[in-house]
């Protein structure tokens, strides 16, 4: 089967994000050449792969090269819903593709609809408001330390402030655990500033952080075991939070942090409560193929949905404590049978579960 393996390359534009015409983390949520061509590799044993950056030219490439399937690991660089450009590309093209739909694509990437949805369906995630402007603080704020909003419960401090869609920890550093009117000034102030997006604001779950990886989909869909994050080994006075210095600058290939367990160590009732509410996140959110879901305890134990992620990160190498891959590795995966699983997934969901060579989709072929 012709693959093609869509793609954002991570860049080191260093005299452009230097300048502050760009967040010095504008690339983190693309892959690293070392990671595309991992994937590739895990492809190419069973199918013709050909690499497609999702750039501007990515358009005329697919037409001209009419792959089989398309492998998307597509972030898209600039607007909200910048995940779901080259999925909608795909369908235009009639191209079957990994992963969710540009609508799901597009909600996840907005953290405040996402939990909207969530919130609709009766699925546990932490109170929130979202601030346009820095003015927004003032009409957000009321009393000491209280967020209240109409028909909302009231937020209470400490909060955790985000920029509304960036994904991989983009934006969230150890300050933005906000104790005080102040913090949370400024906090929104920054991800204003600096993202040229609004800011969320979460209410803070005191509680153990758990990311749990899916793949599947239908009868088929498979929970990987729980990965825990351990926050007692990162740096003296870092709030326990997994920022964007936890992911990438306190944590290196070279001296990792053991920051993961995985398999969790939970008992049967936390397993099963973690696992329904992700689950439950995935019908809800209609996700498809693989996703991985982040979860939060608040001070009861309760988890709590805080992140959906549909185009997970997927880093090769063992010491890059990449979590998709650290719970495959657990449930007995490789990382080259992880990735092809996903793709035999997208195949099985649309028919066309062909283990190699060409195929014609056939006339009643639908990309859903």
């Amino acid at each position: 089967m012709k693959v093609a393996l869509v793609y954002n390359l991570k860049k080191n534009n260093s005299s452009v994000l230097a300048s502050g015409e760009l967040p010095p983390d504008f690339y983190a949520e693309c892959d690293d050449l070392e990671t595309i061509e991992a994937i590739r590799d895990a492809l190419a044993e069973f199918h013709h792969v050909s690499l497609v950056e999702a750039d501007e030219d990515a358009f005329e490439k697919l037409r001209a090269n009419r792959p089989d399937f398309v492998f998307n690991l597509a972030e898209g660089l600039h607007g909200a819903a910048r995940e779901a450009q080259f999925p909608a590309l795909f369908e235009l093209l009639r191209l079957p593709y990994t992963g969710s739909d540009p609508v799901t694509l597009a909600l996840c990437l907005d953290k405040s609809r996402t939990k909207e949805i969530l919130g609709a369906h009766g699925i546990p995630t932490p109170q929130f408001r979202v601030a346009e402007s820095a003015d927004d603080l003032h009409r957000i704020i009321a009393g000491h330390g209280a967020l209240p909003a109409p028909g909302k419960p009231v937020l209470k401090f400490p909060v955790i402030v985000k920029p509304l869609s960036e994904g991989s920890s983009k934006g969230i550093v150890n300050s933005s655990v906000a104790r005080n009117e102040d913090e949370l000034g400024r906090e929104i102030a920054r991800i204003i500033s600096l993202y040229h997006e609004p800011a969320i604001i979460e209410e803070f779950l005191p509680g153990r952080e758990f990311t749990v990886a899916l793949i599947g989909n239908g009868d088929d869909l498979r929970v990987l075991p729980i990965v825990e994050i351990r926050f007692d080994s990162l740096p003296p006075g870092a709030h326990p939070i997994y920022s964007f210095e936890a992911k990438w600058v306190w944590d290196t290939s070279d001296k990792p942090l053991e920051i993961f367990s995985c398999p969790a160590t939970v008992d049967a009732d936390l397993e099963l409560d973690i696992e329904s509410v992700c689950l439950r996140a995935w019908d809800a959110l209609r996700l498809r193929d693989w996703a991985r879901i982040d979860v939060r305890c608040d001070a009861s134990g309760r988890p709590q949905v805080i992140e959906v992620n549909p185009l997970p990160g997927i880093l090769p190498q063992p010491e890059q404590n990449s979590c998709f891959p650290k719970a495959a590795r657990a449930a007995g995966l490789s990382y080259n049978a992880m990735v092809r699983r996903v793709l035999d997934s997208a195949c099985a969901r649309l028919g066309l579960g062909i283990p190699g060579g060409a195929f014609t989709p056939p006339a009643h072929f639908s990309l859903r």
